[in-house]
């Protein structure tokens, strides 16, 4: 429950309803000074909550609660939304690593402030901490009141990061039925041409970022790829590289759990069986070293031939 001295005791509407409850209701992560009050909040009950550590004052007349993501409460800060990778990271759709929070700004946005700091005001080098996008939306009220939506996002993903990068990304939203195929070519209409190569390596099969990755790596060397094989009585592989090798992404998200390791190894045999050497790269291996995997598997497949 509220404390006491939070607690809007005259109102009605809040009654007896805890902030978590009353965001809640709101649907909001981020909820203004106006929602809070024609909610039944009283001025001096939020300035109290803040006070005791129920809601933050994320910037003027902004509120959240003190658990909601970083990346959110930096990009309300700003005076913006999130986007491009941050709105994908958000929405549970692949997106590479990335330290830096990405931001959407309205071409009239003024007054931006410090990431961490509403007080100050956004430093020449911000940078370093946060990419800031400027560009029209073409779905403005899409997303929410703290995210831009998710094509706006993949079309910033696309202009913005490694057209590999971009690919997994939309192949992972495909794969989660967050697009379809009308709005991935609508994504691709609405951004430069010179990003119109990219949409025929789309490829909404891949269950995971990892699977794009290595898929694109192996195909830009020159091998080719076929994508979710099914081996009767074994079950579907992510890749088959030349006919000859098989290629499973290894992420732990995917794959923790022993009894799931041990079955991920009973299938490698399973197909080595039939002939086909098997490579499970983990996550971390195929993002950081993919040298190693491609010469793995040209490996692989010169012991084969």
């Amino acid at each position: 429950m509220l404390e006491e001295a939070a607690r809007p005791r005259d109102s009605a509407t809040l009654g007896s309803m805890t902030w978590n409850e009353a965001f809640d209701e709101l649907g909001v992560t981020v909820a203004s000074r106006a929602q809070l009050l024609a909610a039944g909040a009283r001025p001096r009950y939020l300035t109290a909550a803040v006070r005791s550590g129920y809601l933050l004052r994320v910037r003027r007349d902004h509120y959240a609660r003190p658990d909601a993501p970083r990346s959110v409460l930096q990009s309300v800060r700003v005076g913006g939304r999130l986007a491009c990778l941050s709105t994908l990271s958000h929405a549970g759709i692949f997106a590479i690593d990335d330290s830096r929070t990405h931001i959407h700004l309205d071409r009239t946005a003024s007054r931006l402030r410090h990431p961490n700091d509403a007080r100050r005001p956004l430093p020449p080098n911000s940078r370093r901490n946060i990419t800031m996008h400027w560009s029209p939306l073409d779905e403005a009220d899409a997303g929410s009141e703290v995210s831009v939506g998710v094509k706006d996002a993949l079309a910033q993903v696309i202009q913005c990061q490694d057209e590999r990068h971009a690919i997994a990304s939309l192949d992972n939203a495909l794969f989660l039925k967050a697009i379809d195929l009308r709005d991935l070519r609508e994504i691709f209409a609405n951004c430069p041409q010179r990003f119109a190569g990219v949409l025929p390596r789309v490829d909404g099969r891949a269950e995971a970022g990892q699977e794009t990755m290595l898929r694109l790596l192996l195909e830009d060397a020159g091998l080719h790829c076929d994508l979710q094989v099914t081996f009767p009585g074994i079950g579907r592989v992510d890749l088959v590289v030349e006919g000859r090798v098989v290629v499973e992404a290894d992420s732990r998200l995917a794959h923790d759990g022993w009894e799931l390791h041990v079955r991920d190894r009973n299938r490698d045999i399973d197909v080595a069986r039939l002939g086909y050497p098997s490579i499970r790269p983990a996550y971390q291996r195929t993002m950081q070293r993919p040298g190693d995997v491609l010469e793995a598997v040209r490996g692989l497949l010169a012991a084969c031939t």
